[in-house]
């Protein structure tokens, strides 16, 4: 079979390389660490391939920072959630059943929580929550991935914990070699396993509503039924085989695949979305608007709700409600709302004002244009945290913005006004 053409969609200006192949209902396969290119090159993997096209209209990407696409700095789970919208625009398709394996099951899931309303079905292959080593251990693995990348008997090492098969085939070895190789350099390698190691999704797990199967193999049984017990209504099923890799002989996961993107079955309506909220408000506003008067004060904030709606517009957050000097705003990705936060309180800073800020994320029931739910109150009750000139976050932003370069400080647990549990904070480092 010749390598199908590869065509480029635009996620807010960077280039990501997907093909489209097949007649059927539509499916986006969001492969783990390849080249798209290659993938067609040998039995391996062509074999699952044309399975799938025989069945469906498949269309496969390299997310950012991979093989084809653009390998721009800063890669989040939110950009590459980002990257499946934009395939889907450029493919001209509105809803599609998403497959992803490891890291890009967890993009794919997050994609799922957030756009239910373009997801027609979650298929997640080998997902996981949170990498569960120590801080060394991880340090330690990107390290060896940065220094080692790329070299022949290392990468041998390599995959043959990914799949025995690699063992047994020399020309199969020496093509998954040089495909990791093009798939990406030594830094970018780490890079990858550092966000993968940084990113918990426990939290957006409850939020999924799109009919869901989590596929695993033996070696993984007891993380897929983890997070298979975490989202409502999903099915287990378990893949024969050895290793992680999703290509194996006879081909049982494309069988699933077909399968379950040719059911029949009514649209979703979503009834509630993950976002990310953000609330802000004006410390000693009071005090300020005393000293200046009502004129002066009146025109200050008017300038201030202006930089607000300005910055909004720049990192695609919706205003929800104002009142007085604070803004409620929702976000679809944690990553722009923590950029917004900041941005808004420099330039209330360069006003001579001081701005706060709470941001969570979490599940909001959709009650006419206000999000409303749990998520709501825990973020308001976040901002009440917070101290002047402080973007205060939730554990669930933290561990949802891993590759993102922002850093926290651990500001303690704390008890949240008419909220259960005890909940973690952490402050947005500022770079002084």
């Amino acid at each position: 079979m010749d390598i199908p053409d590869v065509r480029y969609a635009r996620s807010g200006g960077v280039a990501i390389a997907y093909q489209c192949v097949g007649d059927g209902p539509p499916v986006v396969y969001a492969p783990h660490l390849c080249t798209i290119d290659r993938l067609w090159q040998i039995p391996h993997t062509l074999e699952f391939l044309e399975r799938l096209t025989h069945d469906v209209r498949l269309i496969v990407f390299n997310p950012r920072g991979t093989g084809l696409s653009d390998r721009p700095r800063g890669i989040t789970l939110e950009s590459r959630m980002d990257d499946i919208n934009a395939v889907l625009d450029a493919s001209r398709t509105d809803r599609a059943t998403l497959f992803g394996v490891s890291e890009s099951a967890n993009s794919c899931a997050l994609f799922a929580s957030t756009f239910p309303e373009r997801c027609e079905r979650l298929i997640l292959f080998m997902p996981y929550t949170t990498v569960g080593a120590d801080e060394e251990e991880k340090t330690a693995w990107i390290r060896e991935m940065r220094q080692h990348w790329g070299e022949r008997e290392w990468m041998e090492e390599f995959a043959v914990k990914i799949s025995p098969l690699y063992r047994q085939d020399p020309e199969l070895m020496d093509w998954f070699v040089w495909m990791q190789r093009a798939a990406a350099s030594p830094g970018g390698a780490a890079e990858f396993a550092r966000m993968q190691m940084e990113t918990d999704i426990t939290d957006l797990l409850p939020t999924i509503r799109v009919p869901t199967v989590i596929a695993h193999r033996a070696i993984d049984r007891q993380m897929a039924h983890g997070i298979a017990e975490r989202i409502p209504d999903a099915s287990l099923v378990e893949i024969p085989g050895e290793g992680y890799d999703p290509y194996q002989r006879g081909n049982p996961l494309a069988d699933l695949i077909v399968q379950v993107a040719r059911k029949d079955s009514e649209p979703v309506v979503p009834d509630s979305v993950l976002a990310t909220l953000m609330f802000t408000d004006l410390t000693d506003s009071t005090v300020m608007a005393a000293s200046l008067g009502d004129h002066a004060w009146r025109d200050l904030l008017a300038q201030h709700h202006a930089d607000v709606r300005r910055e909004l517009a720049r990192f695609r957050g919706i205003e929800v409600d104002s009142a007085g000097d604070g803004f409620f705003c929702r976000f679809d990705g944690p990553a722009r709302a923590i950029e917004c936060a900041i941005a808004i309180v420099d330039a209330a800073g360069a006003r001579g004002l001081e701005v706060r800020a709470g941001l969570h994320t979490g599940e909001c029931e959709l009650m006419g244009p206000k999000p409303a739910g749990i998520a709501v109150h825990i973020g308001a009750r976040v901002l009440g945290k917070a101290k002047p000139g402080e973007v205060l976050v939730s554990r669930t932003v933290k561990d949802l913005v891993a590759g993102s370069g922002n850093a926290f400080d651990d500001r303690g647990e704390h008890t949240l006004k008419g909220v259960p549990d005890r909940w973690t904070l952490y402050a947005v480092q500022r770079v002084s």
